[in-house]
């Protein structure tokens, strides 16, 4: 098939089809019991295969609020809008989650999305159950709920809604400017203490970020969004992540300085996590862009990894372990220090929070 050719990490998939995304390749999902693999022939066919269009399926899930009990991450609440993400950031550890619907974690999963238009009326469902207890519900912390396809489908805003009508906590984490847009919601929940905004900034570089982030907000727009948050009254945190050592672990200084000036008042940072899928297409991505950084790259993400590409165990597979990632998280707290950063942070109120009324109950009359 013309354009393309075959690698190690799969197939490569033409420029000319994969134009404006981050992965370069499309190999099956781990569960599917047969792979499909494009190769030239020497018949020398003319057929061209079209470009990845996004692509967006409903999804009705029986539930929204989603549970974690890992020891290592501070909220044990999510919800996810969407399914998949436009952004194609080549590094996103939720890749492989597409495997579970039988599609690839590589252009399928920036291409072919799925969302949740029902995910407000469980939200507030679930809000009413008898015995719920409020804690802080993260929002962006598997895919961005900000990501391109939210203009239209505002699931993210009739999110904010039903937990601004309840005094429900959230927080939110993205790197888009669309955030923005919500700022009447975030604003008014802010002034009751009851949300909060990080937002992820992982390259000052321009030209870094487009390829590596193509479809999501550039770093200016992303530290003007912030900017624009904090002026309204709302809590922002900067995150530098992830932190990828030999291409951008020398800019962690000058992000946390860049949020500073952009109203920041807390920071965290992540290490590079390449579970499953997600280590080859980053692979194949690293060998496009930057061949000459590719094995100082991956020796250096190995020896964070006890030798390996990715560790999962629970305290390590945030940040890392080893000398060089003991370097980076000193950096970090040195500069986090130096600014004035997480002096204190700021815990979301869940005592304001009242369930809603549930279906087919009387509302009491005041």
């Amino acid at each position: 098939m013309a354009n393309a050719m075959i690698d190690d990490s799969g197939l490569r998939v033409g420029f000319d089809r994969r134009r404006g995304r981050g992965a370069g390749v499309n190999p099956s999902g781990r569960y599917e019991a047969l792979s499909r693999h494009v190769f030239d022939d020497g018949w020398e066919t003319l057929e061209e295969l079209p470009p990845f269009k996004t692509e967006v399926q409903v999804e009705r899930p029986r539930n929204i609020i989603t549970r974690n009990d890992s020891p290592d991450i501070s909220f044990d609440r999510s919800i996810n809008p969407y399914r998949g993400c436009e952004h194609g950031c080549i590094y996103c550890f939720a890749r492989p989650t597409h495997a579970y619907m039988g599609l690839s974690p590589g252009l399928d999963f920036e291409s072919k999305l799925f969302a949740k238009p029902d995910a407000a009326k469980l939200l507030e469902r679930e809000l009413a159950k008898d015995g719920y207890q409020p804690k802080t519900i993260a929002i962006g912390t598997n895919t961005d709920p900000y990501q391109p396809i939210e203009r239209q489908w505002r699931i993210m805003r009739e999110i904010l809604e039903v937990l601004e009508a309840y005094d429900h906590p959230v927080g939110i984490v993205t790197k888009s400017a669309l955030v923005t847009r919500d700022i009447d919601i975030l604003s008014r929940m802010a002034a009751k203490g009851l949300a909060k905004v990080a937002l992820s900034v992982t390259t000052l570089d321009r030209r870094l970020a487009r390829t590596m982030e193509p479809r999501a907000a550039t770093p200016p727009k992303r530290l003007e969004a912030m900017r624009t948050l904090s002026e309204a009254g709302v809590p922002v945190s900067v995150m530098v992540g992830p932190v990828i050592p030999g291409l951008n672990d020398q800019e962690i200084e000058r992000i946390l300085d860049s949020g500073v000036a952009a109203g920041a008042k807390e920071a965290g940072y992540v290490i590079l996590r390449l579970p499953l899928e997600v280590s080859p297409i980053f692979k194949d991505w690293l060998l496009r862009h930057y061949p000459d950084r590719f094995r100082h790259v991956m020796s250096l993400v190995r020896s964070m990894r006890g030798g390996k590409d990715y560790d999962s165990e629970w305290g390590k597979r945030m940040r890392g372990s080893g000398p060089y990632a003991w370097q980076i998280g000193r950096r970090f707290e040195i500069a986090a220090k130096r600014l004035g950063l997480n002096t204190e942070r700021r815990s979301l109120r869940t005592d304001l929070f009242h369930s809603p009324a549930k279906q087919g109950e009387q509302l009491v009359l005041l």
